[in-house]
């Protein structure tokens, strides 16, 4: 002990009881031993009683002079402020008659430590206020521990707490914000700011479109968007094919209105406008109808479905035809005469990366290259997307010119509170009102999206939200999707309540999105689709700014087969970078698309398979299409006609036909299917 005592920067005490003390000892900053002190009266004052060195649950006696020597050789003696000012007052008196009060004083420390043996000493600087006292930032982090540890937060939650106790040094507010608090300087986890390019706009009237196109234009505005400008100083409306990235609400949509209906107009074939769901195509049918029918002839494909107002609304023989990637690929697998086509212009078309729908997508794609190259048509191609992870790349696949602007017109706040399921909707509630309640300086309510991940979760919520709402999914019919897309628009809903049916891009004018969950169905989302989702969030011609809460439930999941924890996924999905869009082949996958681009290609199903996006193993899915009897040769069988009309995996053919060979009734067979999905 002698060496240890030799070199002792610190000498701190801390009061136990009336004359009891905790004594510890500090050299490098590191604790070498701790002891007990108790004093005694003398008639010179105060002096060591008893002296111990505490080792773990032991306590060997020193002798009291052995404290004085230790004293004498520390550099500095220190008092912790929670001793009471007449233990600090004897303390005094006791280094005042060794001559060691020059080095000695009484400092604030964290209670915590100097009640365990450890000096840390409390700046404004390094501080954290709980319980009406401040402790050490060490001490309030093991504090956290505690309650991040009862709650099953995982490391993304983890840190985040500890860097918001950090910057806010209260504990009790960073654990309120673990039970549902709404304060903003706590739930603020970044904002996007608004970005503006230096883009110099193209005057509308010099744009020398066909008079029909033109006069529509020049009726709604002046010039043109800096996305829009780009894409028309790139060749937009001179056949040009072009990849469009840009962020939700930059205007992007018009640059293949702009080819499509302009090249229709002169003669040069339809224009296709092609989107992922049928909700999306409904809502841009009635908008091209409103915006362009006194020009163009309009119609919609959506494959087999029929919407309840009109029955089917095909005409092929339209200028327009809007419609669903699966309706106009169910033309051509079937053989339906499209007629002469000037214009595609596949909308979302970073669904090629969605795993179970990229391979239906690239394949259209090849599949309609191919219908307007056998007939020698001129056709100029437009993709469209807000979130591409590897723009150039996919541009080059898709033999594109890039259009990529990166202007936001709004800022976005992206917020992160902590609730369970429970819980959740309350504070939806209170997130819902306070944005209704709240007009922008372009005088619109503030309305929200609320995104879950199903269709039940969808009703459940919009019933216990207070101010006025609906539920909106792909399960509601025509009608009633109209009147809720309607509602919001006339600012008679609060919020709409939604899974991926408006992620894709539904036009709703929302200042504010919620995250109710980071799942749809029983998958977490990807970097991709979230972006895509938070940009629904704030309009340039509504709002002053965009609001995104994550409501994160600590320890959640939606299956036992996900991995991650909502809670982990959230700090993940914030800080991640976008995924690149690669379509993937499994052997299903290969076999579905081969055997389509082999009853729309015959013996050119090879070149087709080529000139896609993602790699097809062609031999080992013609060998597997042999196997399965799907085709004869390069000649599609009967079976394989069904299987390519209807979209049907190999496996879910095989389950329906054993099921007709069994005698099992239609509602037994989808049910069958449906539970081999869900497997």
């Amino acid at each position: 002990m002698s060496q240890q005592v030799a070199s002792v920067d610190t000498l701190f005490l801390h009061q136990r009881d009336e004359d009891d003390f905790t004594v510890a000892a500090i050299r490098d900053g590191e604790r070498v031993f701790r002891g007990r002190l108790q004093l005694k009266e003398t008639s010179a004052g105060a002096r060591p009683g008893r002296f111990r060195v505490l080792r773990g649950d032991d306590e060997e006696p020193r002798s009291p002079d052995q404290f004085v020597d230790i004293a004498r050789r520390a550099t500095r003696i220190r008092i912790s402020e929670q001793t009471a000012p007449e233990a600090r007052e004897r303390l005094r008196e006791l280094f005042a008659g060794y001559q060691l009060d020059d080095k000695t004083k009484a400092v604030r420390t964290c209670r915590k430590c100097a009640s365990a043996g450890r000096y840390s000493p409390l700046t404004s600087e390094r501080q954290i206020e709980t319980d009406n006292e401040y402790i050490c930032p060490d001490c309030a982090m093991r504090e956290l521990e505690r309650e991040a540890e009862y709650r099953g937060l995982r490391s993304g939650a983890r840190d985040r707490l500890e860097e918001l106790l950090l910057d806010v040094g209260d504990l009790e507010r960073i654990r309120n914000l673990l039970s549902g608090n709404l304060d903003p300087d706590l739930t603020k986890f970044d904002e996007i700011s608004a970005t503006v390019d230096e883009v110099d706009p193209i005057p509308v009237d010099s744009l020398g479109l066909h008079p029909g196109m033109q006069s529509k234009l020049e009726g709604r505005f002046d010039s043109l968007l800096p996305v829009q400008s780009l894409a028309v100083a790139n060749g937009a409306t001179e056949g040009q094919d072009q990849l469009v990235v840009s962020a939700t609400a930059t205007g992007k949509t018009l640059v293949g209105e702009m080819a499509g209906i302009d090249r229709a107009l002169n003669g040069k074939g339809k224009m296709l406008f092609l989107v992922p769901l049928v909700a999306l195509a409904n809502q841009k049918y009635d908008d091209f109808q409103d915006e362009y029918g006194d020009v163009v002839d309009v119609t919609l494909r959506v494959g087999a479905s029929r919407v309840n107002d009109d029955g089917e609304r095909f005409d092929p023989g339209a200028d327009v035809i809007v419609g669903t990637y699966e309706g106009i690929d169910h033309a051509l697998r079937t053989g339906r005469n499209l007629g002469e086509i000037g214009t595609v212009v596949i909308d979302e078309v970073h669904t090629l990366g969605e795993e179970e729908r990229g391979h239906r997508l690239d394949g259209l794609i090849s599949r309609l290259k191919y219908y307007t190259e056998t007939r020698n048509q001129d056709t100029q191609w437009v993709y469209l997307s807000a979130t591409v992870g590897n723009p150039e790349s996919l541009a080059r696949s898709l033999q594109a010119t890039l259009i990529e602007f990166e202007e936001r017109p709004v800022p976005i706040e992206r917020h992160v509170t902590f609730a369970d399921d429970q819980e959740k909707v309350d504070i939806e509630d209170r997130l819902v009102k306070r944005a209704f309640d709240t007009k922008s300086s372009k005088g619109y309510r503030g309305q929200t999206i609320i995104f879950t991940n199903s269709r039940r979760r969808c009703h459940e919520v919009s019933r216990r939200l207070q101010y006025d709402s609906a539920p909106y999914h792909a399960g509601l019919d025509y009608k009633r999707r109209k009147k809720v897309e309607r509602q919001f628009g006339d600012q008679d809903l609060a919020a709409v309540v939604t899974t991926a049916a408006l992620a894709a891009g539904v036009d709703f004018p929302a200042s504010q999105v919620i995250f109710d969950s980071l799942a749809m169905g029983i998958e977490w989302l990807s970097v991709q689709e979230f972006s895509q989702m938070l940009g629904r969030a704030g309009r340039p011609d509504y709002h002053d700014k965009g609001t995104v809460y994550l409501l994160v439930e600590p320890d959640g999941s939606y299956h036992n087969s996900m991995e991650m924890t909502e809670d982990e996924v959230a700090f993940k999905l914030l800080k991640g970078e976008m995924e690149p869009v690669v379509t993937t082949y499994d052997e299903g996958a290969a076999v579905e698309e081969t055997l389509a681009n082999l009853v729309v290609g015959g013996d050119q199903c090879k070149r087709l398979n080529a000139r896609m996006v993602g790699e097809v193993p062609t031999k080992h899915a013609l060998g597997k299409l042999l196997e399965y009897d799907f085709i004869s040769g390069l000649e599609p069988t009967d079976m394989g006609q069904v299987v390519c009309r209807h979209f049907l995996a190999p496996d879910q053919a095989f389950t329906m036909l054993d099921g007709i060979r069994k005698g099992r009734a239609p509602d037994q067979l989808v049910a069958d299917i449906e539970l081999m999905d869900e497997h």
